[in-house]
């Protein structure tokens, strides 16, 4: 086990050494638990949460359970595969990243051919998925695929490495309709689209945290390109988050429940904006977090959408 410093500071790795996976896993399957994030699920909640606000206003209603399960597979396996991918081409900069340092393949406690097995067999497990799902949602899982492996090249050359990976994170609420309805309706891509946003605007939060490194590694973010008007360009962002799900609700004729729900997630927004601080890196670590919040109120305003 990699030890972490003592520090007086706020230790920004993002890796808790006493957690369940050091506790009850062996300690050869640690470093695959660690590289594909089951140790951290907020990413996959917040991957997840969209797509099932969408089965839902596809399915008006409850989706099927077969369905759910499929997607949430779908999303706790590509959100591993992702990872995966993203650290294996940072292995060599990681290590230079306050908040990366202890990941498994830039600390050496897994080699690269070790993460090669484990990523084809993440990508054929999740494979297998397409079987369970329509002709139109294979192609389009076919095609995201595409962007999942150019986004950890992204920070490299662009400042906007959040769009491609909103573009990621947010693909299944197209699948979602497409294999609920088999076809996108404009009010499905333009709640897509409202998540893309949201999702520049909280992982810009979350870059925030890593401008120092990345500026000293010459990396790219949407942070740097905001600069201290960061809480201009986030609330755009958001505004325009809550504009499109808003009119996407309005659109397929959900009812005034869900209209109530998007007051609620701007008022949590508002308050992510009132407390983000460019100066306080571990409170943007919490905002990051707390967009769980946001998915919960996204499918809870679904769900009053149709029955109310």
């Amino acid at each position: 086990m990699v030890s972490a410093p003592q520090s007086t500071s706020p230790d920004l790795n993002d890796i808790v050494f006493t957690d369940w996976v050091e506790r009850w896993l062996p300690r050869a399957w640690r470093p695959y638990a660690r590289l594909c994030r089951l140790d951290r699920p907020i990413g996959t909640w917040l991957t997840l949460l969209p797509c099932i606000a969408a089965l839902v206003q596809a399915a008006g209603g409850l989706p099927e359970l077969r369905r759910l399960i499929v997607f949430s597979l779908g999303a706790l396996l590509m959100r591993g595969i992702g990872c995966t991918v993203n650290d294996m081409c940072d292995r060599d900069i990681d290590k230079h990243v306050e908040r990366t340092r202890f990941r498994p393949l830039t600390s050496g406690q897994l080699s690269m051919r070790n993460a090669v097995w484990f990523l084809l067999g993440q990508l054929l497990v999740c494979g297998s998925l397409l079987f369970f799902i329509n002709e139109m949602s294979r192609w389009l899982a076919v095609a995201v695929l595409p962007f999942v492996f150019i986004y950890p090249l992204c920070k490299r050359v662009t400042y906007w490495p959040q769009v491609v990976l909103g573009i990621c994170f947010n693909w299944g609420m197209l699948m979602a309709w497409s294999d609920t309805q088999n076809f996108l309706p404009l009010a499905g891509i333009a709640m897509w689209l409202g998540a893309v946003l949201w999702q520049v605007g909280y992982d810009s939060i979350y870059a925030y945290v890593d401008v120092r490194d990345d500026r000293q590694l010459g990396l790219r973010s949407t942070a740097m390109r905001f600069g201290a008007r960061g809480k201009l360009w986030i609330g755009g962002f958001y505004a325009a988050t809550v504009a499109l799900w808003a009119w996407g609700g309005y659109a397929i004729g959900l009812g005034w429940g869900y209209q109530l729900g998007m007051v609620a997630v701007a008022v949590h927004l508002g308050w992510q904006l009132h407390t983000f601080d460019l100066q306080r890196p571990d409170r943007n670590f919490m905002l990051f977090r707390a967009n769980l919040w946001t998915g919960v109120l996204l499918v809870a305003a679904a769900l009053a959408g149709t029955l109310i």
